[in-house]
Order: C-alpha cells, then sequence, then structure tokens
C-alpha cells in the first residue's frame, strides 16, 4: 500500500546524506525528541472535540418552579459582572432609551486601542437602519462596520462609512442539497460569514434577532465561534420561548440561564444591562413577574486575544 502524504509529511525529499546511505527524517514532530512533556504538549495543536448540546445547570430549587427558575434568571441578566467606566453607548436614538446599546472602551479590553489604530470590526445583525447609531458612531471612530440585514435590496453597498450586506445570522446554513435555496439564501452561521468575508476576529458583534437569539446563541457557544468576538451585544425577548425553544416555560427559563452560564465559561462577563421601557411587561405570555419583554445586555470577553 502506497504511504499517505499529509501536510508536513516526509515525501522524499527532505533527506540526509550518511556517507553512501540516504536518511530520512524522522516523520515524529521534532517537538518529540527530547523535550519535556509539558513543552510537548503546548506545541501540539489541540483538536476541538464537536459539541451537540449545551450543559444544562441544576434547577433553581428542588420545587423546579417557574418563579424560581424566573428569578433566578432576572436577577441574572440585571446584574453586572464587571465595571466599565468609560461606555461608547447609541446616543439619543428614536423611541429607545438613551444608553440601550453600549460597548466598553476600558483600555483593558483592547476596543479603544483597536479603533486609535483603524483594526475594529463591528458586525451588526438587525432590520432596518432606525437603530444603528451606535454602528455610525464606531464607524466614524475608525471601526470597518459591516451591517447585516436580510431586507436589503442590493446585495451589498457602502453607504455613510459602513457596508450594508443583504444578509443575516442564523443557527444553521441552508440545506447544501438544495442548490438554489443555499444560492439565493439570506441567512447562514456566523462561522460562515466570517469565512465568507475572510475575517478571523469581530471587536463588536450586535444582534437583535427578534426571538431567534437563544438558538443562535447556542449554535456560537456549540462551534466556539464566539472566541472570535471581542464584545457581544444582544437584546434578549421574553415574551415567548423564541424560535425552536420548547418545553414546559420553567425548562425554557433553565435553557436561557444555561446559556448564558455557558456564555460565562467561555470568559464573557456582564458589563451592561438595560429593559426596554417601552415594551410590555411581559414574561412568557404572564405579567406575573413585572418584568420587560426585552432587554439589551453587553458582555466582554475578558479571555480574548488581539
Amino acid at each position: 500500500m502506497q504511504e499517505e502524504n499529509y501536510p508536513g509529511a516526509d515525501t522524499g525529499q527532505n533527506q540526509r546524506q550518511h556517507g553512501n546511505s540516504r536518511e530520512k527524517f524522522p516523520k515524529q514532530p521534532w517537538c518529540q525528541k527530547g523535550l519535556p512533556a509539558a513543552y510537548e504538549a503546548l506545541l501540539t495543536p489541540r483538536v476541538p472535540i464537536p459539541r451537540w448540546h449545551i450543559n444544562l445547570e441544576p434547577w433553581a430549587t428542588e420545587s423546579r418552579s417557574l418563579e424560581d427558575e424566573a428569578k433566578r434568571f432576572l436577577d441574572y441578566i440585571t446584574t453586572p459582572q464587571v465595571p466599565c467606566a468609560s461606555l461608547a453607548v447609541e446616543g439619543a436614538a428614536p423611541h429607545r432609551r438613551r444608553d440601550a446599546w453600549a460597548a466598553c472602551l476600558d483600555p483593558e479590553y483592547g476596543l479603544s486601542r483597536r479603533m486609535q489604530s483603524k483594526h475594529c470590526r463591528v458586525y451588526s445583525f438587525g432590520l432596518g437602519m432606525d437603530d444603528r447609531v451606535l454602528e455610525r458612531s464606531l464607524a466614524s471612530a475608525g471601526c470597518e462596520v459591516h451591517c447585516f440585514d436580510p431586507g436589503l435590496k442590493q446585495l451589498h453597498t457602502q453607504q455613510a462609512e459602513m457596508w450594508l450586506h443583504r444578509l443575516s445570522v442564523d443557527w444553521r446554513d441552508p440545506n447544501p442539497g438544495l442548490g438554489s435555496q443555499r444560492q439565493h439564501s439570506n441567512t447562514k452561521k456566523l462561522a460562515t460569514i466570517l469565512n465568507d468575508f475572510g475575517h478571523r476576529q469581530v471587536d463588536v458583534l450586535k444582534a437583535d434577532m427578534e426571538s431567534a437569539e437563544w438558538k443562535i446563541l447556542e449554535n456560537l457557544l456549540l462551534e466556539g465561534v464566539l472566541d472570535s468576538v471581542g464584545q457581544l451585544l444582544l437584546e434578549l425577548h421574553l415574551h415567548w420561548a423564541g424560535f425552536e425553544v420548547a418545553g414546559d416555560d420553567a425548562s425554557v427559563v433553565r435553557y436561557w440561564f444555561s446559556l448564558l452560564k455557558e456564555l460565562e465559561r467561555a470568559d464573557f462577563r456582564l458589563f451592561h444591562t438595560r429593559s426596554d421601557p417601552i415594551r410590555p411587561h411581559i414574561f412568557l405570555h404572564s405579567s406575573t413577574f413585572n418584568a420587560s419583554s426585552a432587554y439589551t445586555l453587553s458582555w466582554v470577553n475578558t479571555g480574548w486575544k488581539v
């Protein structure tokens, strides 16, 4: 059987002369030749293990009641985990709170430094251009801003220092078996969008996905895509479970909480939270908990390497 070549394999070109004999280089990596095991472990590339589901957190209490799950969840999303002294906010956007969307410019998180060096990249997903004040501000400060809206007429265009794309993010790619669907689809997974655009990192990812955020966030966590994101700005919709989220109400809230805890384990820390005062106070079709039906949350990736 012919020996299969692989990247870095010896194909006969790399050989040593020893007198009249020819000796191939050994095929084991050089790091295996006498270096301590600790160094060998560092130099050996890690292959990510595919994940198919998130790890659910334990129930809030033994009663497994909606009241206890809702209290834990609402306490979590309204309590910042790290301070941010310098906020870049959206300004006086119409029909919204002045500081609903916010990015953190504290120097330890790197965004302000990358803005100064003109190496900042922003992805914004949503519908319409009315709520893009923060994007315009970041663009004028030197960021490369990409706004994704599946309702645009043109496939790609540039407007007011921002790139506009007729595209949106989803938790799944189009069915590869349906060629026409894939060619004309307006939604893709974030990993696919990054690959198509040739982008390795996004400093700020802003998304208002109108109740698709839970499944999209789950996909980002399972595929490890958030390792490439510096700050995550997300609007949560709580008036119903969300697209393709099943179970009784207590189980739904437990799932929501588990996703946010997975985000925390991925080194993301909440630094800003705001409820939408205009939205009705509805939590899973009920007004019992006196909670807004929409919250805008901002996290910073404390382990992000730029």
